[in-house]
């Protein structure tokens, strides 16, 4: 049995990790309130640019044009947002074994971190990292996701990678946060998708959409933005879900310490009056000798 000191001494420091996982609680509750807020502005203009894309472009005819065909290149580009620090749970985790559990090959995919957590986890499991932009998550602005943007593009023009892909964590409230994988380029236009928003009837009423001056540049045109929106939106929604996560995960280590506290106060009652008792049973052992 462990004597008195110890566990005290062991009391004091769940004690004091009990304070610190508060304190960080407090801090990630009020960086959710934020978070939340930039994430419920976004979601609709995220939806949004999505939705007009797939529509428009299931309206538009066979449209030739490089961003909506995979070239030759085998490889992909996944586009990875974790965070850059620890202490949330699985919320890093998650992310990773979306990307290890999809059909995905290891050796044909190429990783664009967002977040260092993510980053180094696969490269650690042999995935090949060709960028790092782990500073963009600490407070996400359009233009990061911008020139993130700018660079797969080239890339995907240069025939380097073949298919763009994005991994984050959709925020659906403050205890519900969904790893998710999709497809960015090459935009799939599906008929099908025109019949689920507009109903039965929307294959009768599909007709052509003109584009101004013509279809060619109206798509190279409108797929920058579309890319840079649908960056920014993952961006704010991964940084509402890390602060749920971590609010959580310091939530469930509070209570945690506060079991510990009070299992280790009675083991420290048990040891004290077990002490007690010994010192009583050797003072009237010595009495009876004297007597």
């Amino acid at each position: 049995m462990a004597s008195m000191r110890d566990i005290k001494r062991r009391r004091i420091s769940v004690q004091s990790t009990q304070q610190i996982t508060k304190a960080m609680k407090l801090v990630s509750t009020v960086k959710l309130q934020k978070a939340r807020g930039r994430a419920e502005d976004s979601k609709p203009y995220f939806d949004c640019m999505y939705k007009t894309m797939t529509s428009m472009l299931s309206k538009a005819g066979n449209i030739e044009h490089p961003y909506l065909k995979s070239n030759d290149s085998k490889k992909k580009a996944v586009v990875v947002v974790t965070s850059n620090r620890g202490l949330a749970g699985g919320y890093n985790s998650n992310i990773v074994k979306l990307i290890t559990g999809s059909d995905l090959k290891k050796e044909d995919v190429r990783i664009y971190a967002v977040g260092e957590k993510g980053m180094d986890l696969l490269r650690h499991r042999g995935y090949e990292v060709v960028a790092d932009y782990s500073e963009v998550i600490e407070e996400p602005v359009y233009d990061d996701a911008r020139v993130i943007a700018a660079r797969l593009l080239e890339d995907f023009e240069k025939g380097e990678i073949g298919e763009i892909y994005l991994a984050y964590t959709f925020f659906k409230n403050t205890v519900s946060h969904i790893p998710t994988l999709m497809k960015m380029l090459p935009v799939e236009a599906s008929e099908e998708e025109a019949v689920q928003e507009e109903g039965a009837d929307a294959l009768d009423r599909i007709t052509p959409m003109n584009f101004e001056p013509d279809e060619e540049e109206a798509i190279t045109l409108l797929v920058p933005k579309y890319m840079s929106s649908i960056l920014y939106g993952a961006f704010v929604e991964a940084v509402a879900s890390e602060n749920g996560a971590r609010m959580q995960a310091m939530d469930s280590a509070t209570s945690n310490a506060e079991e510990m506290i009070d299992d280790l106060e009675l083991k420290y009652n048990r040891a004290r009056q077990s002490a007690i008792t010994q010192e009583l049973t050797e003072i009237i052992a010595g009495a009876e000798a004297l007597g």
